[in-house]
């Protein structure tokens, strides 16, 4: 049997949509995986060393990536009402924020990537594990920050107020949903075997939907911290029929993405394709 190393992270969304494929709940045509847990810009940066066989990465990140890994068809967050937000302690606009210290989760993030397109003059950004980013907000370390997976839930507690929600700007913007991360695997692992990875990871995203409770254990073993409410939200909010295949719809929201990530000089050209031919 074939052994992958797979990353992703301990969200809610991600140890439910993999929760399945890593227990040997689904045919994974011949292939084991060996998991590895880590904050999403983690993951980015350990695909950009090429340490991954197969992994949850930004769709920033993947913009840097599209030589070495393909994008898989099944597994990824994105969809509409779920973007990043723009919260704030003090001002009242985002032309407020000009010049202003700006937290976001990572450089790779497409959090960090949307603000840019957003306004490229938004320029001062301070780099924070996303779980700090409030709390520095709170304490008036930086003016404003870009929040992203259960801060969307709580923020409020913080003190915190909504200056923009990123996902809606976008979906106004290009009429598209909002691609937030994917799930890659290294093209030199050849057609075959991607194939075999996205039809498990797919069957994985099933088994979830049909199985409710099924991995309420390995979900919540990696999300002591959250409320069991905030965690039902969060897959609820990061997990839908996007997640079981991009379509049509899905791939042309990450093709425009990254056609405007292009345009603005935030990632280089690629002429590999995206997705594996099916």
């Amino acid at each position: 049997m074939r052994t992958l190393t797979l990353g992703f992270s301990p969200c809610p969304n991600d140890t439910y949509i993999f929760h399945a494929l890593v227990h040997g709940l689904v045919d994974t045509g011949g292939l084991a995986f060996r998991e590895r847990l880590e904050d999403v810009e983690t993951l980015n940066r350990l695909a950009l060393e090429g340490a991954l066989d197969v992994s949850k990465v930004s769709y920033h990140a993947l913009g840097f990536l599209r030589d070495e890994y393909v994008l898989l068809r099944s597994g990824g967050a994105l969809g509409r009402g779920c973007g990043p937000l723009v919260v704030t302690k003090g001002a009242v606009s985002m032309a407020e924020l000009m010049g202003q210290p700006i937290a976001v989760p990572g450089r790779y993030t497409t959090a960090a990537l949307l603000l840019r397109l957003f306004d490229p003059s938004l320029d001062t950004l301070v780099l924070l594990p996303f779980h700090e980013i409030m709390g520095a907000v709170a304490r008036g370390e930086v003016a404003a920050g870009v929040i992203i997976h259960e801060s969307r839930f709580t923020f409020p507690e913080y003190g915190l107020t909504k200056l923009l929600d990123l996902g809606e700007w976008w979906e106004a913007e290009t009429g598209c949903p909002i691609p937030l991360g994917g799930i890659v695997a290294r093209r030199s692992l050849g057609r075959e075997t991607i194939a075999a990875i996205d039809t498990a990871l797919a069957a994985s995203v099933a088994h979830a939907r049909a199985n409710p409770g099924a991995a309420d254990g390995y979900i919540r073993g990696h999300s002591q911290e959250m409320s069991d409410e905030v965690c039902a939200a969060h897959i609820d909010l990061y997990v839908n029929d996007f997640s079981l295949r991009l379509g049509p719809e899905g791939e042309a929201a990450v093709a425009t993405l990254l056609q405007r990530a292009e345009a603005a000089g935030v990632i280089p050209c690629s002429a590999a394709p995206l997705l594996e031919v099916v």
